[in-house]
């Protein structure tokens, strides 16, 4: 790396006659990368630590002689040297540079590349996605690897996102698709660890720099970035481009900031689940047998404005994407005081009546917000006006149960699965969009 390349050169003659196990009390306590060397001055053996007198002096004692991962590589040991670095990331990235480069003779579990983990950056994508993988693809992507240790390359990329806010989700994201104005970020968005491109909060051109740069870090070139970073961010403050001057001020902050990290073991990623548009509608096909995946979701839900007016929503999703102007709001005619189940037969009926006089296509999939009342009482609406009905479910918030019409026990899908996710998420959005067509009555009752 350019500014952490600080080897032991010192006392070079010293080195030469002080033998491995006494030269490893010399090594500072810091973070950096250890390199083992036969007699013939080969690199065996590379090795990261956070602590490198500590760990390169592990290597010295009678257990590290008997373990028989390590007995073969101590008698083998002739000299030992590190390079320091600023941070245990850096380390464990100059580890895995050297490791590809040298390829030493003990770095035997790296021997089948395919099988240990890389970063991989999708690059051929208009918003790249990086992403932990073993089994690393041939084109459009930049690869970074092999490492030694998956969980520590788990917590550097979570470490990383911090500062490059980039996305790790599998989405297949298209700057010029306006649908994807109407999706739902997950956790990272809120968290400030994702630009969101999946809602394209960011352009293109914005966030292909941003990954860039993460290159210019991998790559080694820190020096390089600051300089760049600095430089960019006081041509934003003279052109009064404050938005931008502080995002990069900030940036820069988080990369100085990166030194006082201590262990990557505390660095562990926040459990997202995002939504994938596309597995949840092919999930919905497998889970409940449907002859083609679902293109049209609608959902409804009810919502009571202070115990008297009772309003409805309605929102609309097609191929797994909110469809925003297919969204509408409903106030209940016909229903006194408060009745879910009625209401939701009023709601039913005036959407479905409604489609089949103007002779519109009925949903794929019409999802009731509640249990297995709710769903009978939409299933009753559809009856009364002997309405063939589309394929209707409902989704219960406490147990997150699906009720199938026809029957008796709810099913409980896996809380991991994409079908799940994607059903929540219209649920989730027809309550939003309810709450809020509450909240407007509301109001407008209050200033009345």
């Amino acid at each position: 790396m350019e500014d952490s390349s600080n080897t032991s050169n010192s006392e070079t003659e010293s080195h030469a006659v002080s033998p491995p196990n006494e030269k490893v009390k010399t090594f500072p306590a810091k973070p950096g990368v250890y390199l083992m060397k036969d007699n013939l001055e080969r690199v065996i053996y590379v090795g990261k630590a956070v602590n490198l007198r500590s760990r390169a002096a592990s290597y010295f004692t009678s257990a590290a002689a008997t373990e028989h991962r390590t007995a073969n590589l101590v008698l083998e040991i002739a000299d030992i040297d590190f390079i320091e670095t600023e941070t245990e990331v850096d380390a464990l990235l100059l580890e895995s540079r050297l490791i590809k480069d040298i390829q030493p003779k003990f770095n035997q579990e790296l021997k089948d590349d395919k099988t240990f983990p890389y970063l991989q950056i999708r690059t051929s994508e208009e918003f790249p996605r990086v992403e932990f993988t073993r089994k690393p693809e041939t084109k459009g992507v930049k690869l970074y690897g092999p490492f030694t240790s998956a969980k520590q390359l788990r917590a550097t990329i979570s470490v990383l996102q911090k500062v490059f806010k980039f996305r790790t989700c599998p989405l297949d994201i298209e700057e010029d698709d306006e649908r994807w104005r109407w999706f739902r970020p997950c956790l990272l968005a809120s968290i400030d660890q994702c630009t969101a491109p999946c809602n394209l909060r960011i352009s293109k051109e914005e966030y292909r720099e941003d990954i860039r740069r993460l290159r210019m870090f991998l790559d080694g070139k820190r020096v390089k970035l600051f300089k760049e970073l600095d430089k960019e961010m006081k041509r934003a403050s003279l052109e009064l481009k404050f938005e931008k001057a502080a995002r990069l001020r900030d940036e820069i902050k988080a990369l100085e900031n990166l030194k006082l990290r201590g262990n990557l073991e505390e660095h562990v990623q926040p459990e997202v689940f995002y939504i994938d548009p596309k597995k949840g509608l092919r999930g919905l096909k497998q889970v409940f047998n449907l002859e083609k995946v679902p293109r049209v979701i609608e959902g409804m839900d009810i919502a009571h404005l202070q115990g008297g007016e009772t309003v409805a929503s309605m929102v609309q999703f097609i191929d797994g994407l909110p469809f925003k102007h297919g969204y509408k709001r409903y106030k209940i005619r016909t229903v006194e005081g408060i009745d879910d189940f009625a209401s939701m037969r009023e709601v039913v009926s005036r959407r479905v009546r409604r489609l089949h006089q103007e002779g519109e296509a009925f949903p794929d999939i019409l999802l009731i917000d509640g249990g297995k009342g709710q769903l009978n009482a939409a299933m009753d609406a559809m009856r009364v006006l002997e309405i063939q009905p589309p394929f209707t479910i409902s989704l219960a918030k406490r147990e997150e149960e699906v009720y199938v019409p026809g029957e008796a026990e709810p099913r409980r899908l896996s809380r991991h699965s994409y079908a799940l996710r994607l059903l929540q998420y219209v649920r989730d959005e027809s309550h939003r969009f309810a709450q809020a067509y509450h909240h407007t009555l509301r109001r407008k009752s209050t200033f009345d």
